[in-house]
């Protein structure tokens, strides 16, 4: 990953509740849902438009989890290609949720529109 991540930011139509982890998310990726969830809507980074990727590290991080209790009992090449690729997924999506140590040493969060200088950056006129 190169580059500069961008700043996270207050957006409007963050979400503001703890939503219930959906029916169909497995017990490792509910618990994720059930620890993280509280942390990014206090935060107010979290739209409804990100609800599919933190869905999506949900998943990665029990689909990890559940990958290594069968890597304990019993190495096996294939089961541990599936698990560095969950890893690598689960890495990459909580850099964009802002949960990583890096990703938290950047925000720039704007607690209310009074911050904004109004200027658009894409004006150059």
């Amino acid at each position: 990953m190169k580059g500069t991540k961008p700043k996270l930011v207050i957006t409007k139509g963050a979400v503001t509740e703890i939503l219930p982890a959906p029916d169909w998310l497995a017990g490792e990726a509910r618990a994720e849902w059930d620890r993280v969830l509280p942390l990014l809507v206090e935060r107010k980074i979290l739209t409804d438009a990100d609800m599919a990727s933190f869905e999506n590290y949900c998943i990665s991080i029990g689909r990890v989890r559940q990958l290594e209790k069968l890597l304990a009992a019993e190495f096996d090449a294939p089961t541990f290609r599936a698990q560095d690729k969950a890893m690598a997924t689960a890495r990459l999506l909580a850099a964009e949720l802002g949960l990583t140590p890096v990703s938290r040493s950047r925000p720039s969060i704007r607690e209310d529109a009074e911050a904004d200088d109004g200027q658009n950056p894409l004006d150059v006129s």
